[in-house]
């Protein structure tokens, strides 16, 4: 069982001095969970390499046992440090494909042709695609066959309550929730900040970090069913 994981390589918030990324929960949680799974993980982004970590993700206050866990393994975070090239991996070669979220996806993954055109293809050869949190950001113009990917579909998302509960409205580039609906998805929320995960065909989605294990375990039940 071959998981393709694709992270964010934006580091800055908006035009604030403020420094965003990937949110630590959102990996660590999917990827131990893949890992404990017996899965072949590979990680990928944008610029390759080290992946920029959002510093609010990295309090004391947001560290679960997965973060913990991260912290102490030494060969995890060799293995984030060196993530392939999002233009250097193939659909063909994974069974699915796994976005942690953070506010970079809002800037990076939602434009990126390498990954737009990624998540089409796993789409086309069958495969799921799951996403949590902002991460569904990258499915702002995913297309196939001329439809929005989410369109007709139950989809989930960071909330817009949620998003001002973090003070973010007027700083990112669009609100999740909004783009989802847009796109003609079939947006469904749970409470704010508590797990909600739903799955309509191939695609998987979360609404916030603690959705993160949730969706992550979903899709490893998609995969073994």
């Amino acid at each position: 069982m071959k998981i393709l994981m694709v992270l964010t390589s934006h580091d800055k918030l908006g035009d604030t001095d403020k420094k965003t990324g990937f949110w630590l929960e959102e990996f660590a949680a999917p990827y131990y969970a893949f890992i404990d799974a017996g899965a072949e993980v590979t990680l990928a982004s944008p610029a390759g390499g080290q992946p920029p970590l959002d510093p609010s993700s990295d309090t004391e206050d947001t560290q679960t046992k997965d973060t913990k866990r991260f912290k102490d393994d030494k060969e995890a975070q060799k293995h984030l440090a060196t993530t392939k090239k999002l233009a250097d991996v193939k659909a063909e070669d994974f069974d699915a494909v796994f976005y942690p979220g953070g506010h970079g996806p809002l800037w990076d993954l939602a434009v990126s042709e390498n990954s737009i055109n990624l998540i089409e293809n796993f789409v086309k050869q069958d495969k799921p695609v799951s996403f949590v949190c902002h991460a569904p950001a990258a499915l702002k113009n995913v297309k196939v066959d001329g439809e929005y990917l989410v369109k007709g579909k139950t989809v989930t998302g960071f909330t817009n309550t949620e998003e001002e509960g973090v003070g973010l409205t007027d700083v990112v580039p669009f609100l999740v929730e909004d783009v989802l609906k847009a796109n003609g998805g079939n947006y469904e929320k749970g409470a704010d900040w508590e797990s909600y995960v739903v799955e309509d065909g191939l695609l998987i989605t979360g609404q916030n970090p603690a959705s993160s294990e949730d969706a992550a375990k979903l899709l490893l039940k998609r995969l073994n069913g």
